[in-house]
């Protein structure tokens, strides 16, 4: 079989020198076989403190019902669909980066694509947690499901979307799981050979008797491509569904064919400014920034820009349609968004969607780590308002003027919300803490080829395009984990 060779022109993959398998082991490790810092403590306390909120909002809800939130009987979707919205899309980003880029064999996910997966699985129970919250009797959810029940004939109506829903969020969650869960099993294996006691018990049970044999490997290879064919559909079809819960109603704002298109790419943009604002922290905090490196940091951004752009596109036909259309009442719906009561809604979400993103085209913007992280956190407050607009703004004035009302969001509203997000950071911080958060056997598949100390080794032996390495050694300027001092006399 001929061999290939990495184009020297190309960034390099993993920064630093002396970087070894042993040594790429020791690093993403090293937060799990030792104490947490100081800023790991800060954010769980201060992320954990959110989580108690939520369990209390939650009880809360349980206990006196969903009147204790903000809605009224024109208004009967708001806070709580806008997060579960806003979660769901959140979550995209690791289905795309897991399967989708290890099919089209992007060997840069290899870094990010365990802390992106673990986000996807935490940002749905997120999102589910609402869904059970709004149903006002949790305790009758088993009852979307298809099961046998005492009452004979009471089965779901499959014409539903909202039963899509559960159908699509709950297989979403399944094979993500399974995804993740299976490419953790060689790191797993290895934190139980280094481990000793009950600490190696655990982990022994863990890694389900990995063996590490070619054979291993092998159906390791192969469920790992299966898997990815299988959640491939996924990244189009989850977002999708969820957008039909808005698009096959007759609301004016929502019955509107654009919305699954524009539905999944918003859940992608969303999703990558999620994993920049997780990963941009956690590599200062856990030193790895020679693996999660400026060409990750800047290749995560130009997909941010597309899907922005093709956001902006979509807000663009949408005004288009409802002109085109004639209908008076989705024109209104659309004209009610700038000049009704909830216009700072609107102009929050096109500023922080649109007109914010743009500025990415520059290539000083992309590769700035302090303005990356508050663009994608610009990004994430912009998308939880579009979620807002399109369902507040197309439900608080419809048909009849004199049903039309204002929703004003309650304390529980607030403090759900709230504490969702300390929810997600706790089973955040608390993954980073027991388990790598980089694929480490992937990352060593990277050191042969596409890693820095390989690319210097074929430039001092000297059999390279002058040209090439000169324009290879301008490229590495950008980044914040090379030493540039090594390059000076080569």
């Amino acid at each position: 079989m001929a061999s290939h060779k990495e184009s020297i022109i190309r960034e390099p993959l993993v920064t630093g020198t002396g970087i070894t398998y042993a040594k790429v082991t020791d690093d993403v490790l090293f937060p799990v076989e030792n104490k947490p810092n100081k800023a790991w403590w800060i954010g769980f306390v201060v992320s954990a403190l959110g989580a108690l909120l939520w369990v209390f909002a939650v009880s809360w809800t349980f206990w006196y019902g969903i009147g204790v939130w903000g809605l009224n009987k024109t208004v009967g979707w708001a806070w709580d669909i806008t997060g579960f919205v806003w979660w769901v899309g959140i979550g995209h980003a690791g289905t795309l980066i897991s399967a989708v880029l290890l099919l089209f064999r992007q060997k840069w996910r290899n870094s990010i694509n365990r802390s992106a997966e673990a986000m996807t699985i935490f940002a749905v129970i997120c999102a589910a947690t609402y869904i059970v919250a709004h149903m006002g009797r949790p305790w009758m959810a088993l009852y979307c499901l298809p099961l046998p029940n005492q009452y004979g004939s009471l089965w779901v109506n499959f014409n539903s979307p909202l039963i899509w829903d559960v159908f699509a969020i709950s297989t979403y969650f399944s094979v993500s799981l399974v995804f993740w869960y299976t490419g953790l099993l060689p790191d797993i294996a290895t934190i139980r050979d280094r481990g000793t006691g009950w600490y190696r018990r655990v982990y022994s049970i863990l890694s389900f008797g990995w063996t590490g044999s070619v054979k291993t490997w092998q159906r390791f290879e192969t469920v790992s491509l299966i898997l990815a064919g299988v959640s491939t559909p996924l990244v189009l079809s989850v977002h999708t569904i969820v957008s039909m819960d808005f698009a096959t109603s007759l609301e004016p704002g929502w019955h509107t064919t654009i919305f699954p298109p524009y539905f999944v790419a918003g859940a992608i943009f969303s999703g990558f400014a999620m994993v920049q604002t997780l990963l941009l922290v956690t590599r200062k905090v856990l030193g790895l920034e020679n693996y999660i490196t400026m060409f990750h940091i800047e290749s995560m951004n130009k997909i941010i820009l597309v899907t922005g752009s093709v956001v902006g596109v979509a807000y663009i036909t949408e005004f288009f349609i409802a002109y085109y259309s004639g209908g008076e009442y989705e024109q209104y719906t659309f004209l009610n968004r700038f000049v009704g009561p909830y216009w700072w809604a609107a102009c929050m979400m096109y500023g922080c969607n649109v007109l914010m993103t743009q500025v990415m085209w520059f290539k000083r913007v992309r590769t700035n780590i302090a303005m990356s992280w508050v663009l994608s956190i610009i990004v994430n407050i912009g998308m939880w308002f579009e979620r807002f607009v399109i369902i507040v703004t197309s439900l608080h004035r419809d048909f009849i003027p004199s049903s039309w009302a204002m929703f004003y969001p309650s304390w529980v509203d607030v403090s759900l919300f709230i504490g969702s997000i300390g929810v997600f950071f706790t089973l955040f911080l608390l993954f980073i803490r027991v388990l790598p958060s980089i694929a480490m056997a992937e990352v060593k598949l990277l050191l042969k080829e596409q890693s820095e100390e390989y690319k210097l080794k074929q430039i001092k032996e000297g059999n390279l395009d002058p040209e090439q390495v000169k324009f290879y050694k301008e490229s590495l300027k950008k980044f914040d984990s090379v030493d540039l001092s090594a390059y000076e006399n080569v």
